[in-house]
């Protein structure tokens, strides 16, 4: 077949496909007004999930399940658009790790708002000004980010989705990699990087800023300077990319996790994150650790993080596997909590990838 007869068939499927979208977007107005009169969230992370399964189990290729999931995300990110134009905010500025977590969650289709730390993502969800938030939660390489962690002690928002992005470090700069005298960059990226920075720029101060973000944006107004940061923050400023893929380990992964008021319901692949705080005695801890193993409910996490309120007290930070409303998750919250002077479930959610 010509190339114009191939071509003059990519066209066919084009307004077929067109009309379609749209047939589909007319069909979620009507789920968008449902929703609003019902009083249920916009964003279904749990519906979400059964989409990218329905689709992944339909296709039959020559597209790869990355690439036709990352086309659903930009359809389900203009679908949330048109049942309520939704606002998420997230650790900035743009172009930091949290946003690029934050587009490959919900797309190029909502409204962001970046600020400027931890705290003030929970108080813009808290406070109605967004409708859901992006944090950090722990990284593969430096572990667990404690600022989170300690900002859902007293909060009330719910953990509805998680994201998992694999990053890359990228050196940034305006001049050759032997003419850079002074690094900057966030703190856990430089314990990310630490080998590789020793081996190539052993005499380079290391400067630690609150985002890689603000180190390009400082890099592009001076001389000699380089910022460790993402392939995105070069196009936004104007940087060479001196460096690809710095960091020391290929596995280097974060997770972050979408924070938000509603409830999120039951999918069957599901995570539940739990904190709890103890009464001081010999063996308190493991008591509390009983009654998950009693059920048989796997335990794939636990952090502790002091309480700051009383010398030598501490919450401890709980992922399990499983939805709160399953039965054996129910029997052992149950037990849990006569042994916990505090407890609290931040949220059921799909593990997703």
């Amino acid at each position: 077949m010509s190339l114009k007869k191939l071509r003059n068939k990519i066209d066919i499927i084009d307004c077929k496909l067109i009309n379609l979208l749209n047939l589909r977007a007319e069909v979620t107005k009507k789920i968008g007004r449902v929703k609003l009169n019902t009083g249920k969230s916009i964003y279904a992370p749990e519906r979400e999930m059964q989409v990218l399964r329905k689709v992944s189990s339909l296709n039959k290729g020559p597209l790869k399940k990355g690439a036709l999931e990352a086309i659903y995300r930009e359809v389900m990110s203009a679908s949330l658009a048109l049942e309520k134009p939704l606002k998420i905010t997230y650790l900035g500025p743009a172009a930091s790790f949290t946003n690029l977590a934050a587009i490959k969650k919900f797309g190029s289709q909502v409204n962001y708002i970046a600020c400027n730390s931890i705290s003030e993502v929970f108080l813009e969800v808290e406070r109605g000004a967004a409708d859901y938030g992006v944090v950090p939660i722990e990284n593969s390489v430096e572990g667990a980010v404690t600022h989170t962690l300690d900002v859902f002690v007293d909060s009330d928002l719910r953990i509805c989705s998680q994201i998992i992005l694999d990053v890359s470090h990228n050196l940034l700069a305006n001049c050759s990699k032997n003419k850079i005298r002074r690094v900057y960059s966030n703190p856990q990226v430089f314990g990310q990087c630490r080998i590789w920075l020793q081996k190539n720029l052993p005499e380079a101060e290391l400067v630690d800023v609150s985002s890689t973000t603000r180190a390009a944006e400082m890099v592009k107004k001076e001389k000699y300077s380089a910022a460790i940061a993402s392939l995105l923050a070069s196009k936004i400023y104007g940087l060479k990319i001196v460096a690809s893929d710095i960091q020391d380990s290929l596995h280097n992964v974060t997770r972050f996790l979408v924070i938000g008021k509603n409830v999120v319901e039951r999918t069957g692949s599901d995570k539940t994150s739990l904190l709890f705080s103890i009464k001081d005695r010999v063996g308190a801890l493991y008591e509390l650790l009983v009654p998950f193993r009693k059920y048989g409910v796997n335990l794939t996490k636990i952090e502790s993080r002091p309480s700051k309120k009383k010398a030598w007290e501490y919450y401890f930070f709980v992922d399990i596997s499983g939805h709160y409303d399953d039965d054996k998750i129910k029997k052992a919250l149950k037990e849990l909590e006569p042994k916990c002077n505090y407890l609290k479930i931040l949220g059921s959610y799909p593990v997703g990838e």
